[in-house]
C-alpha cells in the first residue's frame, strides 16, 4: 500500500481516521530502537515498534529505502510489518501514514494466519489466486487431478492434505513449464537473447537480471493477470541492455511494453497480496 510523501496533522488523523482504542495501542505501545540496520530487499531499519488492534499485535519495521519514492505499506510473510520511508521521509510522516492503514494492515495479518483471501461463496470454502482472479479450488474424486478455474492440474505428490497447499504446489509446478517459455517467446519476439531462466519462490521480488543473461521470475506470476507476467518478463528482458534503472532503460521497457504503468500499479496496489 502506497502513498504520497507528505505529512498530515496529527490530531485530524487521530480524530478522523483511526479508532480511539488503535490510537491508544499504537502511540503507548512503541518499542523504537533507533539504531539504523541493513534488511534483506534493501534499505536500512531505522526503527522497530509494536501496534495492538484489538487482539491482535504486529511488530512493524520501518526502513528507509534510497530508491523509495512514496511511504508504503507492506505485510511480510512472517506476519510483520514493514513502513518504508522515502530518502527524506521523516518518522513523524511514516507513523501517520501507518496510523491511517494500520486497520488494513490487522485485517491482513489475521487473514494471513488464518490462511483466508477474498472469497466468492459460489466459488467454494477453498479459493486460490490464479491469472489474477481468486478461483475456486476442487480435487477430482480419484484424487489424482486439481481443478483451479477451468484448468485441471495434476495432483502434487508430498504437498500434505490441505487443499489450498497442494493448489499451491500445483501453480509451481505450472509456472516452471509456462513462464521459461513465455520467456524465450517474447525474447525472440524482441531480438535479445538471454541465458538461463530459473523460476523460484522468492519473497521479495517479481524477477531479477543477473549480469551474465540469467533470468529468475517468481512462480507467483501464474497468479497474476497474464498482461502483467508480461510486463515483469519484458521488465528482465530490458535489464538485457540496460542493467539499471536508468532513464535509458525505461525507455527501452516503454517500448517493448506501451501501457506498462498500468502493470505497476496493478502490482503496487494488488501484487502485495500476492507476494
Amino acid at each position: 500500500m502506497a502513498g504520497p510523501c507528505w505529512k498530515t496533522p496529527l490530531q485530524l488523523i487521530r480524530s478522523v481516521l483511526a479508532p480511539a482504542e488503535v490510537q491508544l495501542d499504537l502511540f503507548q505501545r512503541l518499542r523504537s530502537r533507533p539504531a539504523a540496520t541493513p534488511v534483506p530487499g534493501g534499505g536500512n531499519r531505522v526503527a522497530s515498534e509494536t501496534v495492538v488492534v484489538g487482539d491482535t499485535s504486529i511488530e512493524v519495521q520501518f526502513v528507509r529505502h534510497p530508491r523509495a519514492r512514496v511511504y508504503r505499506l507492506t505485510l511480510c510473510r512472517d506476519g510483520s510489518g514493514r513502513v518504508t520511508l522515502p530518502r527524506y521521509g521523516s518518522m513523524t510522516g511514516a507513523r501517520n501514514f501507518l496510523l491511517q492503514h494500520v486497520q488494513w494492515l490487522a485485517e491482513r495479518a489475521v487473514a494471513q494466519r488464518t490462511g483466508r483471501g477474498p472469497t466468492d461463496p459460489s466459488k467454494g470454502p477453498v479459493q486460490v489466486r490464479f491469472r489474477g482472479e481468486f478461483e475456486g479450488v476442487s480435487a477430482s474424486e480419484d484424487g489424482k487431478a486439481l481443478r483451479i478455474a477451468n484448468h485441471t492440474l495434476p495432483m502434487p505428490r508430498n504437498a500434505g492434505t490441505d487443499l489450498l497447499a497442494r493448489a499451491e504446489a500445483a501453480l509451481l509446478r505450472l509456472a516452471r513449464r509456462e513462464l521459461p517459455a513465455r520467456v524465450r517467446e517474447l525474447s525472440q519476439t524482441h531480438g535479445i537473447p538471454v541465458g538461463t531462466v530459473s523460476v523460484r519462490a522468492q519473497r521479495t521480488r517479481w524477477g531479477s537480471c543477473s549480469p551474465g543473461g540469467g533470468i529468475s521470475l517468481n512462480w507467483r506470476l501464474v497468479q497474476v493477470p497474464d498482461w502483467v507476467r508480461d510486463y515483469v518478463i519484458l521488465h528482465e528482458l530490458a535489464h538485457r541492455r540496460h542493467l539499471n534503472h536508468s532513464p535509458r532503460f525505461w525507455k527501452e521497457v516503454g517500448r517493448m511494453c506501451p501501457g506498462y504503468e498500468a502493470a505497476e500499479a496493478w502490482l503496487r496496489e494488488s501484487g502485495r497480496h500476492v507476494l
